[in-house]
């Protein structure tokens, strides 16, 4: 399959020609890279390019992943240990950006940079590439002339993130591709194979089994209503999105996840690892314990354990501990409080967030793991009884009139 061609971009440059008068003009190339290398090769002199109305190129057109801003700042923090100042950083950066949203967003957040902006503020701009964690942490990096470190530290927690949130998501979308697909085969059946049998048997006479009968039943239904079969579902899933966006539906189905068997408990592990790696993230840079609690609810991705966390910054205004909430929540496991109740007593909360993420992460894997071994043969099971079911159905008056004859 051929892999599709990346776009070019239309870019401005400015330069001197071989006989040093200054020159300028536009070039289309796919990256600022590309662009300064076609300029060389014409004879332009320490070419200065920039894109053509950068602010034109829409998001839309391609996504600005996370694992490109986790390289970028594994790039930028290497830049920045070098002795670099950050706007070059950024220049530089811009010169390797092949993808088009990327590049806008690093040339608009230099912009602020060379207006005066810290870096955090700018990156407060834009908080669909940059969340309300990096923004802290960036923030923190900065007051304590450590962000070199602070960039190091976002890139680890991101991949560690990344890594978690596409085990949780093998974890959710095996089951229900297999049950769409379960669907639709059934479907197929119901209204196109079974009426073929149906119309045979009639032509037969007699009396059908009754394991037939209920399959034909069932096959009239598909058949004589399959427009609700198409829009019952889309209906069912636009409205489970529906009711999502209202703040009483996504805490009621974020208490479902939470509860459901098996996967529940992949998706509590998976919160328990999210909260303790965050929250030590955030505190090894410094952040104060209260807005540590703040950026942790606010990226949590679940309304209940949000509840869990902003109940734990009440109770530490009050002048309480954070454990004893948690506790009291029954969201956490009995052996991550009372380990965050020794960390608190050893001042080594930090170390001891860590370990429990670390401990938890393992248990996700091993958890998706297991459940992806269990859930086979019950898919096949589930599989082999509908579709043999209905072969059965359909082949009983066969077998029938085979053993009359």
């Amino acid at each position: 399959m051929a892999m599709p061609k990346k776009k070019s971009i239309e870019f401005i440059w400015e330069g001197k020609n071989s006989q040093g008068q200054k020159n300028s003009g536009t070039i289309e190339a796919k990256s600022l890279a590309g662009a300064a290398a076609k300029l060389k090769k014409q004879g332009i002199k320490n070419p200065k390019v920039r894109p053509k109305a950068w602010y034109d190129i829409e998001l839309s057109q391609a996504k600005v992943e996370e694992k490109e801003i986790s390289i970028f700042f594994r790039q930028l923090s290497t830049m920045l240990n070098a002795g670099l100042p950050v706007v070059q950083g950024f220049q530089l950066a811009e010169k390797g950006a092949e993808n088009p949203a990327l590049l806008k967003l690093l040339v608009a957040v230099r912009g602020d940079l060379e207006a005066g902006l810290p870096l955090g503020e700018a990156f407060r701009k834009h908080p669909e590439q940059f969340d309300r964690l990096t923004c802290a942490l960036v923030e923190a990096g900065e007051a304590g002339g450590i962000l070199d470190t602070i960039l190091l530290r976002l890139c680890t927690y991101k991949e560690k993130a990344l890594a978690l949130k596409g085990k949780i998501k093998s974890a959710m979308v095996y089951p229900a591709s297999i049950i769409v697909i379960s669907f639709v085969i059934t479907s197929i059946l119901m209204i196109f194979v079974v009426p073929v049998f149906a119309t045979m048997f009639a032509d037969m006479g007699g009396q059908l089994p009754a394991p037939t009968r209920v399959v034909m039943a069932i096959s009239d239904l598909f058949v004589n209503y399959w427009y609700l079969v198409v829009s019952v579902p889309i209906g069912l899933v636009m409205g489970i999105k529906r009711i999502y966006k209202t703040p009483k539906g996504r805490y009621a189905l974020d208490t479902l996840q939470l509860n459901l068997p098996v996967l529940g408990d992949v998706l509590r592990k998976a919160a328990v690892a999210r909260f303790c790696r965050t929250f030590a993230t955030l505190t090894s840079a410094g952040v104060p314990i209260l807005d540590c609690l703040d950026t942790t609810a606010e990226i949590a991705g679940n309304m209940v354990l949000e509840e869990v966390i902003r109940n734990c910054k009440s109770s530490i205004e009050s002048g309480s501990t954070l454990y004893e909430p948690l506790e009291k929540a029954g969201i956490f496991p009995i052996m991550v409080t009372q380990m965050i109740a020794i960390g608190e007593e050893a001042g080594a909360l930090e170390t001891m967030l860590t370990k429990i993420a670390d401990f938890y992460e393992e248990e996700v894997d091993t958890a998706v793991d297991g459940m992806t071994a269990l859930m086979e043969p019950a898919i096949m099971a589930f599989l082999g009884v509908v579709i043999g079911g209905l072969v059965i159905a359909m082949y009983l008056p066969i077998f029938k009139m085979a053993s009359l004859a």
